[in-house]
């Protein structure tokens, strides 16, 4: 509807104009939705205002005009208030700059004494307050509100507004101590609580509230819900930028730790392709964090150090932490354990990554000196264990070729009746063994979970100048030396309270050279273990010279002077060097029953010369010369040399 009536164009000087006022009046009032109080509307108000002494309707239409009118510019503001109130929201980065504007804005829009916002915790089931403007109270400021308690929780638990003109005695809503007394000590009389929703989801509650009673109009909680709307997508939008945000800084400082893992594996690869081994990786690790390196291997016994690596007394720590995270970096505090993954020597601030390789542990990677680590750098302790791992794979391999083909050899060494065949001779040649040289044969006996242990303690003993093999039950030794005993001695072990199954036995023959056959060792070596059990000495090494008697029967080559010479030669040295008759004391000593008496008549001296010579000869062999066994081995070099050291009767 379009008037165009100029100021003072109505005058109310006759009925006929009155009614046409009054026409107007009444299709203005049903039809107005906004007017500024100019043009036509402002005309017809101030005609039905002379008007209204003589029509009392006209005074009741003004009314109806000047109240739609005030409603429309009441909404021009409000609506340019919500526009403002989005401009600023959508000029925000962050959550907590959006927050803080939405509770300065609604605590204006309502003109309210205070306002303030609660978001929704998923985790506790709960609403906590996050924002307030015209806040005094700490209290009020650090309040939770439980689904359901108060009006704040009413709204979080129906997702539909509250409003209250006094909260402390309106029983609709569920007091609590606690939410009484924060409310209280900030002096909240009046409150009104919309919910913050997007689509479906609850985000939290915003609020308005005065110290004194009011009554919310219904327009006022519309507005504040307009504006919780507006304010819940803007959070959510801001909470979503940050995310991305937070999203993009993790890609960025993934792909840096990504490409510095990455240059450090080009550098591991380069000393790996340069012929480095385990000792060269720990050393380019530790230069490269600027922190010490050990590598392990599975027993936990040192195979590579790089700077000052301290004592073995962390390393358990460290070891236990790499076994409980496994495949990734762990961290040892002093003797606790922590897993992570970002994250002088000291024992403290060990970090551990296990070495694994085909689904086998073949040891562990420590480093320290270095207070923390970043996730490059994460990455590059777990490409050096990688290609640790490798390193120590093919090693691994190799040892285990090599082992092999030992045992091979060593097999068709033991297996030949005379000289092993020319082939033979040339692979020990290749293998590092000098066939021409003084070689120890070993037969080590135990239990069966033993041998993998003797197996290597042997490889270790003969390095690559020796063979060791597992064969017929039992771990076969070719070593260098020409002392069998003192080959053997490092092999045995006697079972323990807590091992009774641990005894290694060990019988030994030798020296002998490869190139001249084994046959006769190895009968010997075999003979020397199994006499060794049979006589209770389980647990010792031995040769056939060292079992007494025993070895003549057993030895391949029995050595008659050199025995007797073991078991009397000081006593025979004496006599060469004294004149003196000591072994024909003996022999009449124990010819009379050890009776010192009767040898003495037998030798026709007095029995004090025997009991000095028995004194003697006791200080010549040594304490336990009198025992059976001993008394046994003395005899029988007697009689063996008064047949003469060639076996010949003298």
């Amino acid at each position: 509807m379009a008037l165009a009536l100029p100021p003072g164009a109505l005058t109310v000087q006759d009925a006929r104009v009155a009614r046409t006022v009054l026409d107007l009046l009444r299709l203005l009032a049903d039809r107005l939705d906004r007017a500024d109080g100019t043009g036509p509307a402002g005309e017809l108000e101030r005609a039905a205002t002379e008007l209204a002494g003589s029509e009392p309707e006209a005074g009741a239409l003004v009314l109806r005009i000047r109240s739609a009118m005030d409603a429309g510019r009441r909404r021009e503001t409000e609506l340019a208030a919500l526009v403002e109130t989005a401009r600023e929201l959508t000029s925000q980065s962050d959550t907590g700059g959006v927050l803080d504007a939405i509770v300065r804005r609604a605590r204006a829009l309502l003109g309210t004494d205070l306002a303030y916002l609660t978001l929704y915790d998923a985790d506790r089931g709960d609403t906590y307050m996050r924002a307030t403007a015209g806040s005094v109270s700490p209290r009020f400021q650090a309040l939770r509100l439980p689904l359901g308690a108060g009006l704040g929780g009413l709204v979080a638990a129906t997702r539909t507004p509250h409003w209250t003109g006094n909260y402390g005695s309106d029983e609709r809503y569920r007091h609590t101590e606690e939410i009484d007394a924060a409310v209280g000590e900030e002096g909240l009389v009046a409150i009104c609580g919309v919910p913050l929703l997007v689509d479906a989801e609850f985000v939290g509650v915003l609020f308005a509230a005065n110290r004194t009673a009011r009554p919310f109009a219904p327009e006022e909680v519309a507005l504040l819900g307009s504006l919780a709307a507006l304010a819940a997508v803007s959070l959510v939008q801001a909470r979503q930028l940050a995310d991305t945000a937070a999203a993009l800084d993790a890609l960025r400082t993934a792909h840096a730790a990504i490409a510095e893992a990455a240059a450090a594996h080009d550098r591991f690869a380069g000393v790996v392709l340069e012929g480095g081994d385990v000792a060269d990786l720990a050393e380019a690790l530790g230069r490269l964090l600027g922190a010490w390196v050990v590598v392990l291997d599975p027993d936990g016994a040192a195979a590579a150090r790089f700077g000052e690596v301290p004592g073995p007394g962390c390393w358990s720590a460290a070891i236990r932490a790499a076994d409980e995270a496994p495949g990734r970096l762990a961290r040892a505090e002093g003797t606790g354990v922590e897993g992570t993954r970002a994250g002088g020597a000291r024992a403290e601030g060990t970090w551990a990554v296990a070495v694994v390789a085909a689904g086998q542990r073949l040891g562990t990677v420590l480093l320290g000196g270095v207070p923390e680590l970043g996730a490059g750098q994460v990455r590059t302790v777990e490409r050096a264990a990688m290609v640790t791992a490798l390193v120590l794979l093919f090693r691994q391999r190799e040892a285990e070729a090599d082992r092999r083909e030992r045992a091979e050899v060593l097999a068709e060494l033991l297996a030949a009746a005379d000289r092993p065949r020319p082939a033979v001779l040339t692979r020990l040649g290749e293998l590092g063994v000098a066939a021409r040289r003084p070689h120890v044969l070993l037969v080590c006996r135990c239990a069966p979970g033993r041998r993998r242990a003797v197996l290597r303690d042997a490889a270790a003993a003969g390095g690559r100048a020796g063979l060791v093999a597992e064969h017929e039950g039992a771990v076969f030794a070719l070593l260098p030396g020409s002392d069998p005993a003192a080959v053997a001695e490092p092999l045995a072990r006697p079972a323990t309270a807590e091992e009774p199954d641990g005894a290694v036995t060990v019988g030994a023959a030798g020296p002998v050279q490869p190139a001249a056959g084994l046959a006769g060792a190895l009968a010997e070596a075999r003979r020397s273990a199994v006499a060794l059990l049979a006589l209770g000495r389980a647990g010792e090494a031995a040769a056939a010279p060292d079992l007494g008697f025993a070895g003549l029967l057993l030895g391949d080559r029995p050595d008659v002077a050199g025995y007797v010479a073991g078991v009397l030669g000081p006593v025979a040295e004496h006599d060469a060097r004294r004149g003196s008759e000591l072994l024909r004391t003996l022999e009449c000593y124990y010819a009379a029953g050890a009776s010192p008496s009767r040898a003495a008549a037998a030798l026709h001296v007095h029995v004090n010369t025997v009991a000095q010579r028995l004194e003697r000869i006791g200080a010549l062999l040594g304490d336990g010369w009198q025992e059976p066994d001993r008394a046994l081995e003395i005899q029988l070099a007697l009689r063996l040399h008064r047949l003469g050291a060639s076996g010949r009767p003298g």
